[in-house]
């Protein structure tokens, strides 16, 4: 087992904190776990900026990690073996080091398995202390890995933690643990609570980032809302149902940012993110997602233009939609709600595959619809709706391509950055899919834009004869006469066999 391979289950395990409310991980009585040749429990995982400043504000400039009424319990049975009247008799070590240093935790004797702790053997070949966590001080701060001990006292079953503060003073992925690596000390547990803050804020570094993006959003959708709703306003006689349907996405969509925002402001001004705002959060942001993309497969499917309803589709539909609402309700919950640390468990792989799944399904349903309507209206030689659907349809595939490529490259980030080094970047995953979301609404609000002539790309049972002029003339234009009598048959056989005088008396004479 190599260094490598040791720290990343430390930082696994990291993911498996129970009670994190914020940025201050809250611990009830956690229980260390038996790893190798030592006893740990994880304290978190986050990037942290280097201090630029001694303020006493929030937004002070300090970057720390703060230690607050830790207490652990030894079992009464390890209490037991020791004398009222010894001191030190059992050692507790809090160990924060940066991922970069990762590999100077532990050690190996004769190039056999790593431990953590300190073995004979490794005394006499390392130097270290046998019974502590093995320490080799990092190449450019012989101060870290940072250790702070903690000693039971006696026959003590208690003890507590000083309240310390551990300043950052250079940028980086701070992981901490507890390690215990006396064997009496099986069974501890812990309680207490750490409190992580960057210069700005609370906000984990990864989040950071995000409070000023959604700023930004909240400007653009507030610019598209005012160009759409004075459009909407100025021709409100003449609004397609659809266009109510996009009216109540941009709503959501502004909304969505604007939660998003207080959100990661809350959280940063306070270190605490409650769980019901932050479900209210999502549970708007799955609502708009699973709207848009019921629009645009409706608006595929041809709805409010090549027809009324979408008839016998609508339960499938909605079915569709439910079941996409609770994946992605399910997955922004996992993901958001209470989550703290800057590292992702693994487990949350099993939540996005069924939302990978229903997006794949609905770009295949979308993409077949479309090209059956493009065929309707192809036949029905409607050229304003089928100008309308083809850059609607080469808009969808630039969004699909621009996907695809995006997917493959943050599946490259993440296996490439096991130990979320990059954790500074990381942010723009998440804030390219706002942005590509955005920039498809902006595509169908362009589109479909409320007008004078919004009435024309509407479903009409007569269509065909009220566009037969026009497409015939526009179809004809500059071909030859037998051209032009091909197209007077088919519009003959339409009419169920009705003749046309007018038509007849026109023939004779080209005759």
């Amino acid at each position: 087992m190599d260094s490598a391979y040791l720290v990343s289950i430390f930082l696994l395990l990291s993911t498996a904190l129970t009670t994190i409310n914020a940025s201050i991980h809250i611990y009830q009585n956690q229980l260390f776990n038996e790893v190798g040749n030592a006893y740990l429990l994880p304290g978190g995982s986050e990037g942290l900026a280097a201090s630029r400043s001694s303020d006493n504000s929030v937004s002070d400039g300090r970057s720390f990690i703060r230690f607050e009424n830790i207490t652990f319990w030894r079992t009464q049975a390890a209490a037991d073996e020791q004398s009222d009247k010894e001191h030190g008799t059992g050692l507790i070590q809090a160990v924060i080091f940066e991922a970069a240093d990762r590999n100077n935790i532990g050690g190996s004797a004769y190039g056999g398995q790593r431990s953590i702790c300190c073995t004979p053997d490794l005394a006499k070949l390392e130097g270290c202390k046998q019974g502590e966590v093995i320490r080799i001080p990092s190449s450019t701060d012989s101060k870290w890995p940072m250790v702070l001990n903690i000693y039971f006292g006696g026959n003590d079953l208690s003890t507590s933690m000083d309240n310390a503060k551990v300043p950052i003073m250079k940028t980086g992925m701070y992981n901490l643990f507890f390690i215990a690596c006396d064997p009496k000390l099986k069974g501890t547990t812990m309680s207490g609570k750490t409190v992580w803050k960057n210069p700005d804020g609370y906000l984990p570094g990864r989040m950071a980032p995000l409070k000023k993006f959604y700023v930004y959003m909240m400007i653009a959708y507030l610019l598209l809302s005012a160009i759409w709703f004075s459009q909407y306003v100025r021709f409100w006689k003449d609004i397609l149902l659809l266009q109510h349907c996009i009216t109540a996405v941009i709503g959501l969509g502004l909304f969505e940012m604007i939660l998003w925002y207080f959100d990661y402001s809350n959280f940063n001004g306070t270190g605490m993110r409650p769980v019901v705002i932050t479900t209210w959060v999502v549970t708007v942001g799955a609502i708009r997602k699973t709207l848009s993309r019921l629009l645009m497969l409706s608006v595929s499917m041809g709805y409010g233009v090549v027809r009324p309803t979408l008839g016998g589709l609508t339960s499938k539909v909605l079915l569709l939609g439910a079941t996409y609402f609770l994946a992605s309700e399910l997955l922004d919950i996992t993901e958001y709600v209470g989550t703290i640390n800057d590292i992702s468990g693994r487990a949350r792989l099993f939540l996005v595959l069924p939302d990978a799944f229903l997006d794949a399904f609905l770009i295949l349903w979308i993409f077949t619809s479309l090209s059956k309507t493009l065929e309707q209206l192809q036949v029905k030689r409607i050229s304003a709706k089928l100008d309308l659907y083809r850059k609607f349809s080469n808009a969808l595939a630039v969004a699909v391509i621009a996907s695809v490529a995006w997917i493959t490259f943050e599946v490259y980030f993440k296996a490439t950055d096991p130990f979320n080094e990059r954790w500074q970047s990381a942010w723009i995953i998440t804030a390219f899919w706002d942005i590509l979301s955005f920039a498809l609404l902006c595509v169908i609000c362009y589109l479909w834009a409320p007008s004078q002539s919004s009435q024309r790309y509407a479903y009409s049972e007569d269509v065909k004869d009220e566009f037969d002029d026009e497409e015939a003339q526009s179809l004809t234009r500059g071909q030859s006469d037998g051209d032009v009598n091909l197209v007077k048959q088919e519009r003959n056989n339409g009419n169920a066999g009705v003749s046309d005088p007018e038509d007849d008396s026109e023939e004779d004479k080209r005759e």
